[in-house]
């Protein structure tokens, strides 16, 4: 999801209390969310509109991958030599790649993979990952099990 620019104002608590609802259920009747934070049903439409043209928001359906045939999860370490935004581009593009960020420490980029099983991981992580020239070394931490995973953060 793309970040809000600078230039943009703080989101006022209408607007929060908008996001709030829809984090708790993303096909909530735009009336009830109207009622549960005082404006009209068109006026919640609007809001919702310009918060999701903003980038502010994304409305999406959020899978269990283990339930739609995708096994194996994994947060993968990458360490680059040169430009660390051009080996996010290349990854960025890797249908397998769900959540990637360029940051600092012991990594360049962290990159969470979901595979159809261990050789389609290898696959990504030997094939794909480790072939672009710029990449040093990774480190493959696999998911045993998921704990918790929330996307109620940002309003409060």
């Amino acid at each position: 999801m793309p970040r809000r620019p600078p230039s943009l104002p703080p989101l006022d608590d209408i607007s929060k209390a908008i996001i709030e609802q829809l984090q708790e259920d993303g096909r909530r009747p735009y009336a009830a969310i109207g009622k549960a934070v005082g404006l009209s049903e068109a006026a919640v439409r609007q809001r919702v509109q310009r918060l999701q043209d903003s980038g502010v928001i994304q409305i999406v359906a959020v899978t269990d991958p283990v339930q739609v045939g995708f096994a194996r999860s994994a947060m993968i370490g990458v360490r680059v030599e040169g430009d660390v935004e051009a080996v996010a581009d290349r990854m960025e593009t890797f249908p397998e790649v769900d959540y990637l960020v360029v940051c600092a420490g012991g990594f360049d980029i962290l990159a969470e993979i979901v595979a159809e099983d261990d050789d389609h991981l290898l696959e990504v992580i030997n094939g794909r990952i480790r072939s672009i020239p710029q990449v040093r070394s990774t480190e493959t931490f696999m998911y045993l099990k998921l704990r918790k995973q929330i996307y109620t953060w940002g309003t409060r």
